[in-house]
C-alpha cells in the first residue's frame, strides 16, 4: 500500500521487575510513574499526561522540544524547568536498566546535567 510500517516498539519484550527496581532505586517503583524521573514532580507529571505523555516509553520517545512546549503551555512557573535529560532517564526506565538510571540520576542536579 506504499505506507511505511510504523516504527517497532523499542521496548517490546522488556520484562519489568519492579521489586528489583525498588531495591536499586531505594523506594517502591510503580510502572510508568513519571515522578521517578529527576526533575518531574506531581504537577509536571499532570502537565505531561495532559499533553499525551503518560508512560516511560512515551517520555523516552518525546523530543525535548515537545516537552518544552508542554511545559511552556503550563505557564511561567513551568517554563523554567529543563526537560533536557528526561527522555534519556525515561529510556533507561523503559528499558528496565535500573542501575544505569541510578548512576545517571546520581550525576544530575534537579534533572540537569
Amino acid at each position: 500500500d506504499g505506507e511505511p510500517d510504523p516504527p517497532a516498539d523499542p521496548y517490546a519484550g522488556v520484562e519489568y521487575d519492579l521489586d528489583a527496581a525498588g531495591a536499586v532505586l531505594g523506594s517502591k517503583v510503580v510502572m510508568d510513574d513519571l515522578k521517578i524521573v529527576e526533575g518531574i514532580g506531581p504537577k509536571i507529571e499532570e502537565l505531561l499526561q495532559a499533553g499525551g505523555v503518560g508512560t516511560w516509553a512515551g517520555l523516552a520517545t518525546t523530543t525535548v522540544e515537545r516537552l518544552q512546549e508542554i511545559l511552556d503551555g503550563g505557564g511561567p512557573r513551568y517554563q523554567v524547568h529543563d526537560p533536557g535529560t528526561w527522555p534519556r532517564q525515561a529510556d533507561l526506565l523503559a528499558s528496565a536498566r535500573w542501575d544505569e538510571f541510578t548512576a545517571l540520576t546520581d550525576e544530575l542536579d534537579g534533572g540537569r546535567e
